[in-house]
């Protein structure tokens, strides 16, 4: 009984894991699937999972749409700007935090992880203010200009935390053969972090190219809307019946690139998790 039941848990195990992953991979399943079908088959009174002769009409049309390629340009052109300024300023502030003995350090980070307890729609409309007040909406900036002052104290702590982990006698021997905080910055530190460094970007990558209220809030311009607008008006337009197969089919070429990223980054964000748990 005792060799059988270790083989039973496991066994119990898998058939709960499978599960869950077909329960987790269903909304994906049926997003691709009305993507294929037409109109009558998506709204059918019946469930139909399968289309029996899977069409590509959808994506053809939306490909056709200058609506639709004028926004998957202003994603991409907003999420590269906004990751890289982001993730740069992160990296150094995280460095300054973790590597350099400076005044009033302590203080100032602990200011700065007190700002995590400020729920983000308590600062939807002073930002809003502020930013009108500089004449940035409509525009970009207020999309991308604030990351680059280190947006996301907590993502700015875990990276922190993981350089806090280098030994600082690598610092000191780089100092002997004359290298600055630069060099230290670029050479040694910047390596070492590789890991938690692509599971930052992954999750700011994530957040920027999914985000939809605060880009609705500050374009307010058609020709500025990002992809998760631009699917909110396909559903929100007023006909009889809604087209479904192009609202899936945008919604897949908008999840695309958040499955790709994620295929590349899933090795350093499982290094990332075993390293900490190691620490």
């Amino acid at each position: 009984m005792r060799t059988v039941w270790p083989i039973i848990k496991r066994f119990v195990l898998y058939i709960f894991l499978t599960g869950a992953t077909i329960m987790m991979s269903f909304p994906l399943f049926w997003m691709i699937s009305s993507s294929l079908k037409t109109i009558d088959e998506t709204n059918s009174a019946g469930i139909v999972w399968f289309p029996p002769k899977p069409t590509l009409e959808a994506y053809i049309n939306i490909f056709h749409n200058s609506a639709f390629l004028r926004s998957y340009f202003n994603s991409v052109f907003y999420t590269t700007l906004a990751l890289v300024g982001t993730l740069a300023s992160i990296a150094v502030v995280a460095y300054a935090f973790s590597r350099i003995d400076w005044p009033g350090r302590n203080l100032v980070f602990f200011l700065m992880l007190s700002t995590m307890m400020i729920p983000a729609q308590a600062l939807l409309v002073p930002q809003y203010v502020f930013f009108n007040k500089l004449g940035w909406v409509g525009t970009f900036n207020p999309l991308i200009i604030p990351g680059y002052f280190a947006g996301g104290a907590a993502m700015v702590f875990l990276l922190r935390q993981s350089m806090a982990q280098i030994p600082k006698e690598l610092d000191e021997s780089a100092v002997v053969d004359g290298a600055n905080h630069l060099q230290i910055f670029w050479e040694i530190v910047l390596p070492l972090v590789k890991a938690p460094l692509a599971t930052i970007a992954t999750f700011l990558f994530v957040g920027f190219w999914s985000s939809l209220l605060v880009p609705l809030m500050y374009l307010q311009t058609v020709g500025l809307y990002t992809l998760p607008i631009y699917v909110s008006t396909l559903y929100n337009i007023n006909l009889t019946v809604q087209p479904w197969p192009t609202i899936m089919a945008a919604a897949v070429l908008t999840t695309v690139p958040l499955m790709v990223v994620f295929f590349f980054a899933q090795r350093y964000i499982l290094e990332s998790v075993v390293i900490s748990g190691l620490k």
